[in-house]
């Protein structure tokens, strides 16, 4: 058995002397793991960083082998991920999520793309923190646990809308929530406005803490793991420390 492709690496752990198994995202394949030959080595150290965009061949003798990674550099994002704190963490928190909420060896072509969009557009004041909490709503589409934030639950109306249902998903719009407000999530502007100015970070945390209800009842609902990953938090806690919450 034998394929080539092109993928994120998500993780690196040693195996064995002086090999590797990696972790990686790739564009036609989905998650994967591997061993890579000599990737415990130190001269491998440089190439072998996860955030690394990799060239790579797949070699097992049977599909279901977990089989061995040739891996040559594509494009290496040390820099973007290195920006700074928020940055890392935000690296971090996609390579876990990928890792807890996609099957392995299931084809991800869209989520790959978007991911690729989302690490080449990391910027110290870009717009890239509302394009992550976007990448997690799409994220969530893809699973089946999509967000339905076009028109009021209760009204039908698309005005105003500034909650969503915890129970359905569903946004909500002001006058229908009065009473209610306790018992929903906002709704932060930037995610149905496509006009709307670049969020604060304030907004972002809304929107973090939106997308992460869904996203924790997705995990637990589908896999053995049955809590956010803690790189998640991290960075919540990083961009809530920035905003003064």
């Amino acid at each position: 058995m034998e394929w080539t492709d092109e993928g994120m690496l998500l993780s690196v752990r040693k195996h064995g002397e002086g090999s590797a198994i990696v972790e990686v995202l790739t564009k036609n394949h989905g998650r994967h793991a591997g061993v890579v030959r000599g990737g415990g080595a130190r001269k491998s150290a440089s190439l072998l960083q996860p955030g690394a965009q990799l060239a790579l061949t797949w070699r097992a003798r049977l599909a279901d082998h977990i089989g061995s990674f040739t891996v040559e550099p594509k494009f290496s994002r040390v820099s973007q991920i290195m920006a700074g704190r928020a940055e890392i963490a935000a690296f971090a928190s996609i390579a876990a999520l990928v890792l807890v909420c996609l099957p392995e060896r299931e084809p991800q072509a869209r989520i790959y793309s978007q991911i690729m969009a989302l690490m080449d557009g990391l910027q110290v004041d870009g717009p890239w923190l509302a394009n992550y909490v976007r990448w997690e709503l799409s994220m969530l589409n893809e699973l089946g646990y999509g967000l339905d934030l076009g028109a009021c639950a209760v009204t039908g109306g698309n005005d105003n809308l500034t909650y969503v249902s915890p129970k359905t998903g569903r946004a909500v719009s002001s006058a229908a929530a009065v009473g209610w407000e306790h018992k929903l999530l906002k709704l932060p502007a930037f995610l149905i406005d496509p006009d709307h100015p670049t969020p604060s970070e304030g907004q972002i945390t809304q929107g973090l803490k939106l997308s992460g209800f869904f996203l924790n009842s997705g995990i637990s609902a589908s896999n053995e793991r049955k809590d956010m990953p803690q790189a998640r938090e991290r960075f919540i806690a990083v961009i809530a420390k920035r905003s003064g919450q």
